[in-house]
């Protein structure tokens, strides 16, 4: 070993510059580790309180509605938490994992009565509404179809018509899924569709030539299309049409298609059919979409094909083109450094990423970070690579509910969501990236279970944080903001001191879902709570729902509870 050592020191000292360099390698590398260290872990919540019914994880100390007062505190300790102390470059992204798997049901009623048990339950995502006829020679689903001998469920096929933006769902032979935007055939008896699912034997898929349709309740959410064109709704004229509406073509032989075609080839976004007139333009205050009539009323035949309907000249049948509309797509930096910082602050999993992607569209400015995400910065989400003072962004995200991080800020806008929905959809985030998915292993595995009792508390403590510590907080819920964007946004942009365009709002709603947007349905076929957890998130919902009472706020939305 000292002939070894005493040759190295030989060979070094003829050669000092290898030496220095591998000197240099080796505290680079040890830099290196350092940096990443300082930046794991997840957005800080301060204290040491443990509570009941956490299990392993924090908890607050009590969720009762006495508990509240104005001296009323509640801390809770994430692990490794961290702020942004490191370089810009440091992605906090997390690798996809695979998505997840379908499960099966158990049961021990007869078949049928499970089916229909099943799709009573399903009524959050899809409903069911018959048995049908079908034949290879006219199909009752035109779409898309898709074949699994093995493993279709009631699911896999509604999620798979869902994620390509089709109405209903069929289910023919216990395996074939079809899509399509419309029933063309006559209803069949319940007793022909009784055929049980491949992978799933408690639950039925159709029988021989007959098919068991889903309408998809939350298509809508998910942009319901047809073809490439996304269904906006049914409209009455516009009293100054020819402004609302300025290009215009007769087509005696009209169909959706050749509308469609029509307003994309002369680059508009909105496509309306009035009878055999076809109408083109952009969403302006004379004629914003917000007024919906019944479709019924546009439920007129198209000349060029007897399934569709084409609308009349009275109401209009309206759908958005491929062409982007480009009054709202401009962004900068602010020309000045902001006088005042604004966070925009949520629970990871509460829409932080597209209210974002909203109040740019906006306004027309970046919107900064407290941390820095690589995947949103290549994205688009330019102020991510901005230090969070540097005043040129005109709202900051913010996962942080300590004291010293709130009162940092001058206003906020607090944006909250049904906690249910929120720990899905972190939990998928932590596991499947922006807007990817957990892995079945993830969800059925000791990483759930740690997850609800770790986080679950910080959903109430972040918002009673906030509350208490906030020196300007509007306080907006996500699922008032998916209801109704446009009042919302002008809420949230009032607060950032930008004069609202009307034009500019219209624009955002025809392009308002992004780069971050995971499908409508979720990607599990059971709920993955516990009556325990259940318990447990339900105290913190009236905690929650009290504090905002109390501040002559509206409290938490209805659909909150677990029904």
């Amino acid at each position: 070993m000292a002939k070894l050592l005493v040759k190295l020191q030989r060979y070094f000292r003829r050669k000092p510059v290898r030496f220095f360099t591998l000197l240099a390698l080796y505290l680079a590398a040890g830099s290196l580790v350092f940096l990443h260290s300082g930046f794991a872990g997840e957005p800080t919540v301060t204290g040491t309180q443990r509570g009941p019914g956490a299990g392993e994880g924090p908890g607050l100390p009590y969720l009762g509605v006495m508990q509240l007062s104005r001296g009323f505190k509640v801390a809770v300790t994430m692990p490794d938490g961290g702020r942004r102390h490191g370089p810009w470059f440091k992605s906090t992204s997390k690798e996809p994992a695979e998505r997840a798997k379908a499960g099966d049901y158990g049961s021990t009623r007869s078949r049928a009565l499970r089916a229909r048990s099943g799709r009573e339950k399903e009524e959050d995502r899809a409903r069911y509404i018959g048995c049908y006829v079908d034949n290879t020679h006219r199909r009752t689903l035109r779409g898309v179809s898709f074949f699994d001998y093995k493993k279709m469920t009631v699911f896999r096929c509604q999620d798979n018509c869902a994620e390509r933006g089709y109405l209903y769902a069929g289910l023919e032979f216990g395996a074939e899924c079809y899509c399509g935007h419309k029933i063309q055939a006559s209803n069949a008896s319940e007793s022909e569709c009784n055929m049980a699912c491949k992978g799933e034997r408690s639950n039925t898929c159709g029988g021989v030539n007959r098919l068991s349709i889903y309408r998809l309740e939350l298509a809508q959410e998910s942009a319901r299309r047809y073809g490439s064109a996304i269904f906006r709704g049914c409209f009455r004229q516009p009293d100054n049409v020819s402004i609302a509406l300025p290009v215009s073509q007769l087509m005696l032989n009209m169909s959706v298609d050749k509308c469609v075609d029509f307003c994309t080839e002369k680059e508009y976004p909105l496509s309306a059919l009035a009878g055999t007139a076809c109408r083109c333009g952009f969403p302006t205050t004379l004629f914003t979409l917000h007024e919906r009539e019944d479709e019924q009323l546009c439920a007129q035949k198209c000349a060029g094909e007897e399934f569709e309907s084409c609308g009349t000249a009275e109401y209009l049948l309206v759908y958005q083109t491929q062409v982007q509309d480009n009054r709202c797509m401009d962004r900068r930096f602010l020309p000045t450094r902001a006088k005042q910082l604004v966070a925009l602050a949520s629970f990871p999993g509460a829409g932080n990423t597209w209210a974002r992607h909203l109040i740019e569209l906006a306004t027309g400015f970046y919107t900064g970070s407290y941390y820095f995400d690589g995947s949103l910065y290549n994205k688009g989400f330019k102020g991510e690579r901005d230090h969070w003072r540097s005043g040129r962004t005109i709202c900051i995200k913010t996962h942080e509910s300590g004291q010293k991080e709130i009162e940092s800020f001058d206003s906020a806008i607090l944006l909250i969501r049904n906690p249910y929905k929120a720990l899905m959809a972190e939990f998928n985030r932590k596991y499947g990236g922006h807007i990817g998915f957990a892995a079945h292993a993830h969800w059925k595995g000791k990483e759930w279970p740690e997850f609800v009792a770790n986080y679950a508390p910080w959903w109430a403590t972040h918002t009673l944080d906030w509350l208490r510590y906030g020196k300007k907080v509007l306080v907006v819920h996500f699922e008032d903001l998916k209801r109704d964007l446009f009042v919302q946004l002008q809420r949230m942009v009032g607060l950032l001191g930008i004069a609202a365009c009307e034009d500019r709002l219209l624009c955002v709603e025809g392009q308002k879902d992004g780069n971050f947007k995971r499908s409508g349905l979720r990607k599990l076929e059971y709920d993955p709570y516990t009556p325990e957890m259940r318990k447990m998130i339900s105290g913190y919902i009236k905690t929650v729902d009290t504090a905002l009472k109390l501040r002559n706020l509206s409290g938490v939305p209805d659909d909150y509870y677990p029904r």
